[in-house]
């Protein structure tokens, strides 16, 4: 089981001024450390549970281009992007500059969009669920379309009318930038996990909850014929001992998940200052979860 990092909070005592720097160093710290994945939320307000949306956030595409700018091997994505933030085929185009310019290291992580109040706040239109699940599914079609060199053409959905679908340069991911969606929506998320994904994203609740999680989806990929085991399967853990530190018994928490055919647990520390975080937790935690096989 491989270990990722996810960067929530930007409250760093320095203030605005000190994130850049920041922000390089946890990219550096996150290499060194053998940190497979690194990502940002895709919020404009922080969430209630960080300190709310007068506390400090970064847009996330933005972060991401300047983590590209100072790595060279960590995967990166957005943890997850909000189908109601951007058009999509405007998103196609912004994941797939993040791909190029990091050299195919570009995940796009989706979802159907939660958080009511930025979208009230800042002006974008939040629709009810449904019809959110909608926009997600014809996203997902728009964006494998537009990665797709030999369909330009139009796309006729019932959100979203796209006279080309046109991608130049095309991602230099091989065949396209990984898509990974975000929650464990049995009904609906797995469903699309399994129709579009190439990986899902559960959060870390139990061993014995995440397991149901994954059959059903291996229950949605048999219905769609698709290999199960081709589905990139990651947990997000943001247990007490991240913010402690207390790496035994964080290890104690993950070995009921070691037997799931999981990839890749990521970490969401709650601080504003990750590079020091990585150094002292994420990195020790790698070479001890990889002991566990």
């Amino acid at each position: 089981m491989r270990v990722g990092v996810h960067i929530n909070r930007f409250d760093h005592p320095a203030g605005g001024p000190a994130l850049a720097a920041e922000l390089a160093a946890a990219g550096a710290a996150a290499e060194a450390a053998g940190v497979s994945w690194l990502s940002v939320m895709d919020h404009y307000f922080q969430m209630e549970f960080n300190g709310g949306a007068e506390d400090p956030m970064l847009e996330a595409y933005t972060t991401l281009g300047y983590l590209a700018g100072h790595t060279s091997t960590v995967r990166l994505g957005a943890l997850v992007t909000g189908v109601t933030y951007r058009r999509p085929g405007l998103l196609a185009k912004i994941a797939t500059t993040l791909d190029v310019l990091s050299g195919g290291r570009a995940t796009l992580g989706i979802g159907a969009a939660w958080y009511g109040r930025e979208h009230e706040g800042l002006g974008v239109p939040f629709p009810p669920l449904a019809e959110r699940f909608e926009r997600l599914e014809e996203t997902l079609r728009i964006c494998l379309r537009m990665w797709d060199p030999d369909d330009n053409g139009p796309f006729e959905g019932r959100h979203y009318r796209l006279a080309e679908t046109l991608c130049v340069p095309a991602p230099v991911s091989s065949p396209r930038p990984e898509i990974m969606i975000g929650g464990g929506g049995e009904k609906k998320t797995l469903r699309l996990v399994a129709r579009y994904a190439d990986a899902c994203n559960l959060f870390a609740t139990s061993p014995e909850e995440v397991r149901h999680k994954l059959d059903v989806l291996r229950g949605h990929c048999d219905a769609e014929r698709r290999d199960h085991d081709a589905i990139r399967r990651t947990v997000t853990y943001t247990g007490e001992p991240v913010t402690t530190g207390d790496l035994d018994a964080f290890l104690r928490d993950m070995e009921g998940y070691t037997k799931l055919g999981l990839d890749t647990v990521i970490l969401a520390p709650r601080t504003g200052r990750p590079a020091g975080w990585i150094e002292s937790f994420a990195a020790p935690a790698v070479r001890r979860l990889a002991e566990l096989g």
